[in-house]
């Protein structure tokens, strides 16, 4: 694996879930702001049940997939750090689309191994669809 794997991989596993973590709420959010936090919700149940092929096609843009090594890569990565996530809940604080409506960053806070965490996600508009493109802060 690249030496950046990691530095992708880990902070999505800070985000991601296994075991009996919440679901996000997303009942806050309406329109495009709904969609980008319905995404980030459906990432949180796919990591849960350890959907790491569906992350990879579903929930990842293609760059972040790519840098990962591609969907094998992408899956190995995923299921190696899944392992090792215990329990975190997740919280959506805000959502901000572009004008254009083809990016779109969440500020998030978390809490894993009983700490705070605050990050933001950067989602891009990829077939119809908000997909993780980076992550900051978590």
């Amino acid at each position: 694996m690249r030496r950046s794997v990691p530095l992708i991989c880990l902070p999505l596993c800070a985000l991601a879930v296994s075991g009996c973590a919440k679901t996000v709420s997303t009942a806050n959010f309406k329109g495009e702001q709904h969609e980008v936090a319905q995404a980030i919700s459906n990432l949180q149940s796919n990591a849960t049940t350890g959907e790491e092929k569906k992350i990879c096609d579903e929930q990842l843009a293609a760059a972040v997939v790519e840098r990962l090594g591609g969907a094998k890569g992408c899956e190995k990565a995923l299921k190696n750090q899944l392992n090792e996530v215990d329990s975190l809940e997740l919280t959506v604080e805000s959502v901000h689309t572009a004008t254009a409506g083809k990016d779109a960053t969440a500020t998030v806070k978390s809490i894993y191994e009983g700490k705070n965490h605050a990050g933001t996600l950067t989602l891009l508009k990829e077939g119809g669809k908000w997909k993780i493109s980076q992550l900051a802060g978590l």
